[in-house]
């Protein structure tokens, strides 16, 4: 099988796991958090035995919090080969691993404890040799400081760089069904993909983090994104017992993008991010499957101004004039 995927929380870590305990020659790892403690100890077996293994995490979020530096140190102190990720990104959000040169893990998750036990997320593996080494010339370009432009032969999908394409024209393709897990939904030009597609007869589902869950400084941008799908018809929906952190595209029940991607001008314009398109029957049995369990188990948003209201004041005392949301808005009880 050229192609597997993974799915979390209910593969556990366990497919990484055995993964790197198989590893015979090299390990490259590039993370945006990497915190959870057995695959830190796996990671530093592989290198006890002889692995090469070199890790590129990310070294601080946009607003200067340092998630990796505990296990920067615990790495370093074990012998690994660690670097923080490019400066040349704000952030480096690629959530990828190869072993041997022979399979290649393209993820949503990170490699923190919750994202193995309370989040849906997803994983590629492929040992398609044209996409492991993709992930290889990228991962090495970025190790060594060098600029790393795949143009149109690449065979995955990278920001900066044919992100926003890539995905637009999935969405263009789409002709009879349209699924969208995604924490947020800001960037105008996917917006405008979205609608479009509704308005051609797609059936577009959308799933999202609950508003309350957005950055305050997000708000406007992301609130609004999801309004103008509401407005014309796509239904909104937020995960019950699971936190959303995939980010996936799933069309016609036969096409998939997985990946880092979030749909915000951020993760477009200025991040280090990484997803592959996939069309294998197996994955996409898979992903119908997942997909259809947690749209039955999911509530619809309410975006109406009372909805908003209800959902956001907690969280921001001015969303009324943030958000722009009517004076008859009341709060709901």
């Amino acid at each position: 099988m050229s192609r597997s995927l993974v799915v979390l929380p209910d593969d556990s870590a366990r497919p990484l796991i055995e993964a790197i305990n198989r590893a015979s020659k090299s390990l490259r790892i590039k993370m945006f958090v990497f915190s959870d403690p057995v695959l830190v100890q796996t990671v530093i077996a592989a290198h006890d035995r002889g692995v090469k293994v070199r890790i590129m995490l990310n070294p601080s979020r946009r607003n200067g919090e340092k998630e990796n530096d505990t296990t920067h140190q615990i790495l370093t102190d074990a012998g690994v080969a660690v670097l923080d990720s490019s400066p040349a990104f704000d952030v480096t959000h690629e959530k990828s691993m190869v072993i041997d040169d022979q399979f290649a893990f393209i993820q949503s998750l990170n490699w923190q404890t919750k994202n193995f036990t309370r989040t849906r997320d997803y994983a590629v593996i492929t040992q398609h040799k044209h996409e492991v080494d993709e992930v290889v010339e990228c991962f090495d370009a970025d190790w060594t400081r060098q600029e790393f432009k795949p143009g149109d032969r690449s065979h995955l999908i990278w920001c900066t760089g044919n992100g926003r394409q890539k995905i637009a024209q999935f969405i263009d393709e789409a002709r009879h069904t349209l699924w969208v897990q995604n924490e947020r939904y800001q960037d105008p030009v996917i917006i405008e993909r979205l609608v479009r597609a509704s308005r051609r007869g797609v059936k577009v589902r959308v799933m999202m983090r609950p508003p309350h869950t957005l950055k305050k400084e997000k708000l406007v941008e992301g609130i609004g994104g999801v309004r103008i799908l509401d407005d014309v018809g796509i239904k909104v929906h937020k995960l019950k017992g699971l936190k959303l952190h995939a980010k996936l595209l799933f069309a016609d029940d036969a096409r998939a993008i997985i990946g880092s991607i979030n749909l915000a001008p951020g993760s477009f314009d200025s991040r280090r991010e990484l997803a592959i398109e996939v069309r294998d029957d197996i994955i996409a049995n898979r992903i119908h499957d997942v997909l259809h369990q947690d749209w039955e188990n999911s509530k619809s948003i309410d975006l109406s101004d009372e909805g908003l209201l209800a959902d956001l004041e907690e969280v921001d005392e001015n969303v009324r004039e943030d958000l722009a949301l009517g004076d008859h808005a009341k709060k709901k009880n």
